[in-house]
């Protein structure tokens, strides 16, 4: 799936994100064989501009404009395998960013739809899953607490950003028996949820603590 150019495919990177892989996400507790191989196989430096390259594969967030980030490698390794995908599930992504977390989605789901409020941020991710080839993610310039309500139900949500609850339209269009994996909490901090449907009601299970950037829009914050 991902054509390698402009130095993407280099021994030095790939090598890195193998020592990524190992220190930063194995050894954090991901477990899960398909998510580990997609994080080994994407060039995660792509994903951030070639200044930070040399810092792509630490485990940290990093900077890509307008007050975004990609998230620090343990974290998109933790939310996908909370996802449990198996391959054929439609999944929508809210928060976009640069594309890191829809390709990571994209090598495991059958369709991805990634929404993305920033036009900038969303034509970087575009043009970051075209280079790589994913033909099986859609990315879209919308309000991301809206979803995206003519493709749904979809079989797995995932939320990058943190909000002060969950969106009644996104459980609204996960799929029966479906989960979606959100950030929940305060503009400081939030906790790993994992919410199932099942008979049209909420589940919900919490992980770890994390930090994420801000979830604006209606049923999240202003701004």
């Amino acid at each position: 799936m991902i054509g390698y150019r402009n130095g993407t495919g280099s021994q030095h990177f790939a090598r890195e994100r193998e020592r990524m892989v190992e220190e930063h996400v194995v050894a954090r507790g991901v477990t899960d064989q398909r998510v580990l191989a997609a994080l080994r196989r994407i060039p995660r430096h792509v994903f951030v501009d070639e200044a930070l390259w040399e810092r792509a594969y630490g485990d940290h967030p990093l900077p890509i404009g307008d007050g975004q980030t990609i998230s620090q490698p343990f974290i998109v390794g933790k939310m996908t395998e909370l996802l449990q995908l198996s391959g054929g599930e439609k999944v929508l992504e809210i928060g976009s960013g640069s594309g890191y977390q829809a390709a990571v989605l994209g090598e495991l789901a059958a369709r991805v739809c990634t929404i993305e409020r920033i036009p900038k941020l969303a034509q970087r991710a575009r043009e970051n899953l075209e280079l790589l080839g994913y033909a099986n993610v859609w990315v879209r310039v919308a309000n991301g607490t809206l979803g995206w309500p003519d493709e749904a139900p979809f079989d797995r949500i995932l939320v990058a950003a943190g909000g002060p609850s969950i969106p009644p339209p996104l459980f609204a269009q996960l799929a029966e028996g479906g989960c979606m994996v959100m950030p929940v909490g305060d503009a400081t901090g939030q906790v790993l949820q994992v919410i199932e449907k099942h008979r049209g009601e909420m589940h919900v299970t919490e992980h770890s603590g994390c930090v994420f950037v801000k979830l604006v829009g209606k049923y999240a914050w202003e701004r």
